[in-house]
């Protein structure tokens, strides 16, 4: 992997696209979890009985989903840490 070449804005603004595509999946996965996680905790206080199970998936799926959006930061993290090291070591 070799170091991206910065010398200008275009290829700066080429570089950064490229970092928003790692990780974009986990990143919107996660991004959908949050907000059915939320839309569960809030619904399963007007759901009766199955109001408490309702709501632990709920916290489950925030959860999940912050552990998603967090893996994905990580994952974009590591590739512009590759990709600034020099390969000529």
């Amino acid at each position: 992997m070799t170091r991206p070449d910065l010398s200008d804005d275009g290829k700066v603004a080429q570089y950064r696209a490229e970092l928003r595509m790692v990780g974009r999946n986990q990143r919107l996965a996660g991004f959908a979890l949050v907000i059915l996680g939320a839309v569960a905790v809030w619904g399963g206080t007007v759901a009766g009985p199955a109001g408490p199970a309702i709501q632990w998936l709920g916290y489950a799926a925030l959860a999940f989903g912050w552990a998603l959006m967090l893996a994905a930061i990580f994952l974009r993290t590591r590739y512009h840490r590759r990709r600034m090291q020099e390969m000529d070591r």
